[in-house]
């Protein structure tokens, strides 16, 4: 049985492909070594083909419509094995290129994640990474994101990945002052309260509350060293900060894992993989850091 995609050609996957990368048409039109008004008549008549949107205006970029999603998904599949084997057939190994989007927090990002950024870019400089901070889950079937990094116990079931490391969290309070008898508590905000280590803060605070909130693991690591109370931090935070002191042992309680989860449809794209492999290396050898297993700096 016919289908609109019988009507499509590689150069219209050709086109998708280069659309999707680029995000704008312009870019396209560069990349394809065609006029931008060329581009922009084979998409409609590819959209007029299937009879949906491919794209959408999302501020000054394109960005993939829910419906285009696995058409757009095919193309950069189609597109990667047609790479994959000419240079094949060249005699040389595909070397991965392209874009990947990675979702995380700004705690994982400037504490544990920046460093192996950098050093992924010197061993894959075809690569290029495109960093999304925030805390609520992010939607990668949407392409939100081709990677999200996460402190969860419950990743989504839409999603693969691995779990990496348990991130430990210990009290803390600022070096030099370690009697924890009369001193305030800090806190994680009220967006985060449903997690154990705010609500045990809560419940040791006192009938008046926390002295300090913030609904950001790194303001907290902060507050904690300015001296505005104890609190409890993740153990790659608060063991790396000199102005910190562990008050105790990592409370299992607290205790979240984390993971590195991508789509289904992407798990196998070389960049992705070649990233997710590089990420789990690194991440191996500071486990120790992680899980809270090595002693707060002297």
């Amino acid at each position: 049985m016919a289908t609109p995609f019988d009507k499509l050609s590689w150069d219209d996957f050709r086109l998708l492909r280069a659309v999707a990368d680029a995000a704008s048409l312009p870019l396209a039109a560069e990349r394809l070594g065609i006029n931008h008004s060329t581009v922009f008549r084979r998409l409609r008549q590819i959209e007029e083909v299937l009879g949906f949107a491919l794209f959408e205006r999302d501020r000054a970029k394109l960005a993939v419509t829910g419906a285009g999603d696995a058409v757009i998904s095919l193309a950069r599949r189609i597109g990667e094995d047609i790479d994959r084997v000419a240079l094949e057939c060249a005699g040389r190994e595909p070397e991965p290129e392209g874009e990947v989007r990675v979702a995380t927090n700004d705690s994982l990002l400037i504490h544990l994640l920046t460093p192996i950024f950098a050093e992924f870019q010197k061993a894959c400089p075809r690569i290029r990474l495109d960093v999304v901070i925030g805390n609520p889950a992010t939607n990668l079937s949407r392409r939100d994101a081709d990677i999200a990094i996460r402190a969860t116990d419950q990743p989504p079931d839409t999603l693969v990945g691995r779990k990496v490391a348990r991130i430990a969290w210990a009290l803390y309070g600022r070096r030099g002052e370690t009697n924890i008898e009369g001193q305030n508590w800090v806190a994680l905000g009220e967006s985060l309260g449903s997690m154990q280590v705010v609500k045990h803060a809560l419940g040791h605070a006192g009938p008046n509350g926390p002295a300090y909130r913030v609904n950001s693991v790194l303001g907290l690591g902060e507050a904690v060293e300015a001296g505005l109370g104890l609190g409890h931090l993740p153990c790659f935070i608060g063991d790396k900060r000199p102005g910190l002191e562990r008050l105790g042992a990592p409370e299992p309680a607290f205790a979240a894992d984390l993971w590195f989860l991508t789509h289904a449809d992407l798990r196998r794209t070389p960049r992705i993989r070649m990233l997710l492999d590089f990420l789990a290396k690194e991440i191996a050898g500071q486990r120790g850091l992680i899980e809270g297993e090595r002693p707060a700096a002297p």
